[in-house]
């Protein structure tokens, strides 16, 4: 059956054989070479289904994702706007303001610049480049590029007279040291880290560290929403496996709200409900549970992040329970009681576990969501409820320190793989049932 199933796309059957005894189609085929041609076929038909799916997920999530962690990496403005420059810095022992001879070749390096198309030039990128690792860096290479046809030998005091930045060793040896294609420079400033005089990493400033409390205060916060949503998911999720099949879908309905709403729209109407002049506030004075001038701060903080997140993302935690509690049959429970277990005790040894897979199924779902999260801790959270995600869309779209904002976000990226592979050693993700 199975030779006459492969081979009946190639034709009729055929039981004659070659003059070695080998069995052929009726066209004369070895049957093994056409079992091949017919398995090759299949797996060629079976690419082409999944071509499209596969072209999607590697220009638009596999390669935006490599293409993040090579600019966190990537390091070409000084290299292409200095080559001579940093050749006549090989020399220089990184003490005091460089000789002559490196000012000399600055000086050709940016006529050569200037004499390039605008959109060719490298100076601008430079300046941008220098200035997020020296502030001023930026208006002392303007200034300089506006001047440096008028200079004369000797270029030294040319440059320094430019502008004082080129008296101090520091923009020296910050132009040596990252004068290559290729910087960790970007992972030292994410690490709240900064390199000192003789190169050696060091702690930035105590009022300068921000990212790694950053980092720390993103996992609490997605840890306490992945909390919340549980608490209330659970409850849910068990009173809607309880009813019957009509009753359950039209609540599942008021469940599925928050996805039907703008985001927008969701968080600005918390933001109505939770300041100190809101709803909320208003209607817990207005019944005498507090004072006017004891109205509860719920909002431009952490508790306002909390609250509006557990809202939003509360379904990713609803709708895995649902679909595993939905199939627990409740004769379990009754055989349980029926053989002496307290309710209590029929359901933390009998119920619970039996959704233990819709628990980290929604778990993992609600966690990573919340991680990346910026729009709602953006509006809602103010100074101590930022998250992580809202200091590098402030890179993007406002420093515009790219680099940073892909070594924040390569960092992320890598310690979630890291915690959801600890998920997979000490749970297993076999089990996960997403509904």
């Amino acid at each position: 059956m199975a030779i006459q199933s492969a081979t009946s796309e190639e034709g009729a059957v055929g039981t004659a054989t070659d003059s070695r005894g080998r069995l052929v189609t009726s066209d004369g085929t070895p049957l093994r070479r056409a079992l091949e041609r017919a398995n090759r076929r299949r797996k060629l038909t079976a690419l082409a289904l999944v071509a499209p799916l596969l072209a999607f997920i590697l220009i638009f999530f596999a390669f935006p994702i490599a293409q993040m962690m090579w600019r966190s990496v990537d390091n070409p403005q000084i290299v292409n706007a200095l080559p001579r420059t940093l050749v006549a810095l090989e020399d220089w022992n990184g003490q005091g303001v460089p000789d002559e001879p490196v000012f000399a070749a600055l000086h050709a390096d940016m006529m050569e610049d200037l004499d390039r198309p605008r959109r060719e030039q490298a100076i601008g990128p430079l300046g941008i480049r220098l200035n997020y690792e020296l502030s001023a860096a930026r208006s002392a290479i303007s200034r300089t590029a506006r001047n440096v046809p008028d200079f004369d030998a000797p270029y030294r005091d040319a440059f320094t007279d430019a502008h004082r930045l080129w008296g101090q060793p520091e923009l020296w040896q910050i132009i040596k040291r990252e004068g290559r294609p290729l910087t960790l420079s970007y992972y030292v400033a994410a690490l709240d880290r900064e390199y000192d005089a003789e190169g050696n990493i060091v702690k930035r400033p105590e009022n300068r560290q921000i990212y790694v409390s950053l980092f720390g205060r993103t996992l609490a916060l997605s840890l306490a929403i992945t909390a919340m949503t549980f608490l209330l998911g659970f409850p849910i999720a068990y009173y809607l496996s309880t009813l019957p099949m009509r009753y359950a879908n039209l609540l599942m309905i008021a469940v599925l709200l928050p996805f039907w709403t703008s985001l927008l729209v969701r968080t600005s109407a918390w933001i109505v409900l939770l300041q100190q002049q809101g709803v909320i506030n208003n209607a817990l004075v207005g019944m005498g549970f507090i004072n006017d001038d004891g109205r509860f701060s719920l909002i431009y903080n952490q508790t306002g992040t909390i609250i509006a997140m557990t809202h939003i993302l509360l379904p990713f935690m609803v709708l895995p329970l649902y679909s595993v509690m939905r199939t627990i049959p409740p004769t379990y429970l009754r055989a349980a009681k029926s053989l002496g277990a307290t309710p209590w005790t029929a359901f933390r040894r009998v119920y619970f576990p039996q959704t233990l897979p819709g628990i980290g199924a929604g778990g993992v779902l609600v966690f990573i969501i919340s991680i990346g999260y910026y729009i709602t801790p953006a509006l809602v959270g103010g100074q101590s409820g930022r998250m992580i995600s809202n200091e590098i869309a402030r890179h993007i779209q406002q420093s515009l320190n790219w680099g940073l904002a892909a070594a924040l976000g390569t960092m992320l990226l890598v310690g979630v793989l890291v915690l959801y592979w600890l998920y997979n050693r000490l749970v297993g993700t076999d089990s996960l049932k997403f509904g």
